[in-house]
C-alpha cells in the first residue's frame, strides 16, 4: 500500500515540488561557460543511473512528496541512448493531489533534436527549452567550439513542428560576448513564435574565469528590448524566469536574474546528477548519494528519508557576489541545469 503523500518543506518554509534530473554528464558541445575544451573525464557507464533507477527516484518524489514537475537535463540529454523510452516511463507518473500527469520538460542544445522531437512529443514530453546563445555562425562556433548553429536552428523548427508550445530558447548573456544580440533574439522569437529566456552568466564555468563584470544584468536586457518592442510584466509563480509580454500581443520573453536579483526565496527545486547525487541547490557544496541507497538494497522509505534529510539542510540562498560565497566544485555540465 502506497503511503499518503506529504509535501516536502525545507527549513525556510519553501515547498519543494520540482525535480531536475541529469541523465548524462556527456555533451556534444564544449560551451566556454560550461565545459573545458579538452580533458573532461566522463562517468563510466556503470556509474550513471539506469532508466529504472531514475524512474524510482522520480516516483518517490511524486508519490511521497507530491512533486508536480520534472525536468530532464544533462550534459546534453539527447546523447543518452533511447531517451524517449525514459520519457514514456516518466510520463506515467501522476500527481497525487490532482491525478494529473507531471509537467515533464527537458533542456537541450537542440543539435540532434531534428531526429528526436516528434518521438519525444509522442512519448509524453510536455515542454522544451533549447539553448542557443547566439544567432551568428562564427560566434556560435567560438562559444560552443562546434560549427552547428544550423542544426540547432533546425532543432528549434522541429520542436515547433512536433507541437511543443511554447518552445523556449535559453540564452546565456555574457557582457562583451553576445550582449549585442538581445534585441536580435527578441525579433527572432517574435518571428518564430518562440519565447527567449535570457539567463545571467553564473559562476559555474569549468575554467573558473567568471567575474561579476561579465554579468549582463537582466534589467538591461528588459530595457533594451522594451525600447524597441514595448513590454509589460507578467505575474508569475516560483519559476525562475521573470516574464514580460509584448504590448502588441506578439508573445513574451523571460529573464533569469540568478545573480542580480536572486529568486532563492521562491526556490522549489532539487537536482539529481547523472550518477545519482542529490543537490538541494544548483550551488550546493554538499550532496547526498541516492545511488548508494538504490544499489544497496534500500527501500522506498530509505530513499524518501535520504531525500527529505538532504532538503532539511537546504540553505536560504547561494550568496553569489558576497564574501562568503563558496563556488561549487562541479561545473554546470556535471551538475545538470
Amino acid at each position: 500500500m502506497t503511503a499518503p503523500f506529504q509535501p516536502l518543506v525545507d527549513p525556510h518554509g519553501r515547498t519543494v515540488r520540482d525535480l531536475r534530473i541529469s541523465v548524462t554528464d556527456r555533451c556534444n558541445f564544449r560551451c566556454t561557460y560550461c565545459m573545458p575544451e579538452e580533458g573532461m573525464r566522463w562517468l563510466p557507464r556503470q556509474e550513471v543511473l539506469t532508466f529504472e533507477e531514475i524512474l524510482r527516484v522520480a516516483r518517490v518524489c511524486v508519490e511521497r512528496f507530491g512533486f508536480d514537475g520534472i525536468r530532464i537535463t544533462g550534459g546534453e540529454p539527447t546523447v543518452r541512448a533511447q531517451l524517449p523510452v525514459l520519457i514514456e516511463k516518466l510520463a506515467t507518473l501522476r500527481i497525487p493531489a490532482t491525478g494529473q500527469p507531471v509537467d515533464l520538460a527537458m533542456t537541450t542544445n537542440g543539435a540532434t533534436l531534428g531526429l528526436l522531437a516528434h518521438d519525444l512529443r509522442r512519448a509524453g514530453l510536455s515542454r522544451l527549452n533549447i539553448s542557443c546563445d547566439t544567432l551568428r555562425p562564427e560566434r556560435f562556433e567560438a562559444m560552443t567550439r562546434r560549427a552547428q548553429l544550423d542544426r540547432v536552428l533546425d532543432g528549434i523548427h522541429a520542436a515547433i513542428d512536433a507541437g511543443f508550445d511554447p518552445v523556449k530558447v535559453n540564452i546565456v548573456t555574457i557582457r562583451g560576448v553576445n550582449d549585442d544580440e538581445v534585441v536580435d533574439f527578441a525579433t527572432f522569437g517574435r518571428q518564430l513564435g518562440v519565447q527567449p529566456r535570457f539567463i545571467e552568466f553564473m559562476p559555474l564555468d569549468a575554467d573558473e574565469r567568471w567575474s561579476m563584470d561579465q554579468v549582463l544584468p537582466s534589467d538591461e536586457v528588459v530595457a533594451a528590448i522594451n525600447a524597441v518592442y514595448p513590454l509589460e510584466a507578467v505575474a508569475h509563480g516560483p519559476e525562475p524566469a521573470s516574464r514580460y509580454r509584448y504590448l502588441d500581443g506578439q508573445g513574451e520573453i523571460g529573464v533569469i536574474a540568478s545573480v542580480t536579483h536572486p529568486f532563492c526565496g521562491d526556490c522549489d527545486r532539487i537536482r539529481i546528477t547523472a550518477e545519482g547525487q542529490l543537490r538541494n541547490c544548483l550551488f550546493a557544496v554538499r550532496e547526498t548519494d541516492l545511488r548508494a541507497v538504490l544499489r544497496g538494497g534500500g527501500t522506498d522509505d530509505d530513499l524518501a528519508g535520504a531525500i527529505s534529510g538532504d532538503v532539511a539542510r537546504k540553505w536560504a540562498g547561494h550568496s553569489i557576489g558576497k564574501v562568503h560565497f563558496i563556488r561549487p566544485s562541479r561545473s554546470m555540465s556535471q551538475i545538470g541545469g
